[in-house]
């Protein structure tokens, strides 16, 4: 894949919630219990901030609740961060106030969460290649949503009225993109951890 001009910049953005018990990964609680659903949940999200950290871009984390809360003080993997609360809303309406926020000083900004398996700073890096070369980039998640999203331009309408954590989101995330006449990337298909069945995934994590 050709790398991007050194003069293009795409931020990237991790959407984070703090990994406290009955806040994080409540879907596996049934299957980890509260504090173990919680402990998974800081070990994805550990995961992810060190491939973000190595990979070439740079990072801003929009928390859940805001990163001075009491919450995060059970974690260290923000320290030399940048940090932003979470916009308030539907997750659409968060990852579109992130877009805005970092297309002020970037060319194009990536959107990821804390649950992808595949999770790299060589993802980071490619998805931003793509990037360069295309108005979006979306790498479909295997349940139909997506695990790492990028834009070039504001485009609120694209995450309003979604179904989200449905197997839909994907499908009309990509047709809306093409909508608006964009060229779009379209990666290889990755894995989220959501639900019990995704827990055979990771089984190096949960000793």
């Amino acid at each position: 894949m050709t790398e991007r001009p050194q003069n293009f910049n795409v931020a990237l953005a991790i959407l984070a919630k703090a990994p406290v018990p009955d806040m994080a990964k409540t879907r596996l609680i049934p299957a980890l219990g509260a504090q173990g659903a919680a402990d998974l949940a800081s070990k994805l999200l550990a995961r992810t901030l060190i491939a973000a950290k190595r990979s070439d871009l740079p990072v801003a984390v929009f928390t859940e609740p805001e990163p001075t809360a009491e919450q995060w003080r059970v974690s260290d993997e923000l320290a030399a961060l940048t940090c932003y609360p979470q916009a308030k809303g539907d997750l659409g309406a968060r990852m579109a106030a992130a877009v805005e926020r970092l297309l002020v000083n970037s060319d194009g900004v990536l959107l990821s969460g804390t649950d992808c398996v595949e999770v790299s700073a060589e993802l980071f890096d490619e998805a931003a290649d793509a990037l360069a070369r295309h108005d979006a980039v979306l790498y479909p998640a295997a349940d139909g949503g997506y695990a790492l999203l990028g834009v070039r331009a504001n485009c609120p309408t694209v995450f309003e009225g979604m179904p989200w954590s449905t197997a839909q989101v994907a499908e009309m995330t990509l047709a809306r993109l093409k909508a608006r006449g964009w060229s779009v990337f379209i990666g290889r298909t990755l894995h989220d951890v959501d639900e019990p069945e995704d827990l055979a995934r990771i089984d190096h994590l949960l000793g």
